[in-house]
């Protein structure tokens, strides 16, 4: 705490904020089905003794939503032998023992989550399951027609590429940039509407569609876009001829999100922006659909066996007596280019993943440089490091009320100028900080969202619904 912005957090008793709606609402919906969850698989156990020890987890679950919905005071973190149980207690001791609806929303929303990790943690036969692995699966299997049409487009990119080897000139410069652009926006937004300029595939077409009316529909929401400043690095690095150029990406959901993170990843060694991608996944299971190592591979397993993953009926398949349509041998031979790609990447070390427990600490990334050295020092020989989604925005932020107009390299504290770390942000907005606008702009919006009957006018609503996004950068050498 004593390394935090003195900028006021949000707190989950402020009802005009999206913490207190998040407390009210979503977090009890979340337990529910973590339960829901446990009860499919307990149900499905045969074991007596691992199935008497999930029936203990769930009725943990279940006391846990009945603190949560009473507003009881939160309790120390149970040592089950991780390092930051005694991070969360103390801070929680700092906090003054608060209850559920009287707290900094950022530490209590990591507190549930780590609360809901102990409960596995501390069992024998439970310790190693994630409680949201079904969900991730069932909704990375939902985006099936996005990830075929990616797939095959992005094939189409790599083998052009590799055939036009590393040309120069004017043109070809600008196309890498317009591709380069293109790909950390679909990262942003995280689906497969926005690949308006990757239907046409030649460097020429292109550079036609630069100034395209589609590009400009799917830019007019993204409130700051800094992703030039970003790319400049990249470009910069490139041409010095530095031998070793890293990206790192600080990840956010699995399913769909994870596979076009994997695709900008590919996409930056196949261009030679970077020589080397380092991903960063969470150690435990986090704000539900948050990147775990399994996920990775699992991901990479789906791709090396396309056919067995989407035409294998689900158990929601077979209670609803349905049969999943085929993939044709097109399109399995595109998700196996991937698989093929993205494994020789990972296996000549070019595409790696690095866990660090820092990611699901309590506090915000202004601790970084003092309570994590290594991972700071780490940090500082990548070129660029991209944090991805709105917690991990959150947490660059303090989650503060800052004044929207304030900039993005002085809400970020520590990581800002002279940290060392040169800090993208793709960022869709779900939460009320926002910083990085210009003077009024915030005004300006809310001018539009008129509050319904009861609510508070007070509310930044519009920054909740993901309609809107910021891409933030900060030079930091």
């Amino acid at each position: 705490m004593e390394f935090d912005t003195k900028t006021p957090p949000y707190l989950t008793s402020d009802k005009s904020s999206f913490a207190y709606v998040s407390a009210r609402d979503r977090w009890p919906i979340i337990i529910t089905q973590a339960i829901d969850d446990l009860y499919r698989s307990v149900s499905d156990c045969d074991e007596s003794e691992k199935k008497e020890e999930g029936k203990k987890i769930t009725e943990e679950l279940a006391r846990l939503k009945y603190e949560l919905q009473h507003d009881r005071q939160l309790t120390p973190i149970r040592d089950d032998g991780g390092a930051d149980v005694a991070l969360y207690n103390r801070e929680l001791e700092q906090l003054g023992t608060p209850s559920w609806f009287n707290i900094p929303w950022l530490y209590c929303e990591c507190y549930l989550y780590r609360r809901l990790n102990t409960s596995f943690s501390l069992s024998k036969h439970w310790k190693s399951y994630d409680v949201f692995s079904r969900q991730k699966i069932k909704t990375f299997r939902s985006s099936r027609p996005a990830v075929l049409e990616l797939a095959a487009r992005y094939k189409d990119l790599v083998t052009q590429m590799k055939h036009d080897g590393d040309k120069g000139g004017a043109e070809y410069d600008e196309a890498q940039k317009i591709l380069f652009l293109e790909m950390c926006e679909i990262c942003l937004w995280g689906n497969a509407t926005d690949l308006s300029l990757l239907t046409s595939l030649t460097y020429e077409d292109i550079q036609k569609l630069q100034g395209s009316e589609a590009r400009k529909a799917s830019e007019k929401n993204i409130l700051v876009n800094d992703l030039g400043a970003a790319y400049e690095v990249l470009k910069k690095a490139k041409s010095e001829g530095k031998k070793e150029r890293r990206v790192d990406i600080v990840l956010d959901n699995a399913g769909f999100e994870l596979y076009v993170d994997l695709i900008l990843a590919g996409y930056l060694l196949s261009s030679g922006l970077a020589t080397l991608v380092v991903l960063h996944p969470k150690s435990i299971p986090w704000f539900v659909s948050d990147v775990l190592p399994g996920d990775f591979a699992a991901l990479l397993s789906a791709l090396a066996s396309p056919k067995r993953f989407y035409e294998t009926p689900t158990e929601d398949d077979k209670l609803q007596d349905k049969i999943p349509a085929p993939i044709s041998e097109k399109e399995a031979a595109d998700l196996s280019f991937l698989f093929q790609e993205w494994a020789q990447m990972h296996a000549e070390g070019q595409l790696i993943m690095r866990s660090n427990s820092f990611w699901t600490h309590p506090g915000s990334y202004w601790r970084l440089p003092s309570v994590e050295k290594d991972l700071h020092e780490d940090l500082k020989t990548s070129e660029v490091v991209i944090f991805k989604g709105d917690l991990n925005y959150r947490k660059l932020t303090g989650d503060a009320a800052w004044d929207p107009s304030t900039p993005f390299t002085t809400a970020i504290g520590p990581l800002g100028p002279g940290s060392g770390v040169n800090v993208l942000a793709l960022r869709t907005c779900k939460a009320d900080v926002v910083v990085g606008l210009k003077p009024g702009q915030d005004e300006e919006i809310r001018a539009t969202d008129v509050p319904g009957e009861g609510e508070d006018s007070r509310a930044r609503k519009w920054a909740w619904s993901g309609k809107w996004a910021v891409v933030s950068f900060s030079g930091g050498k």
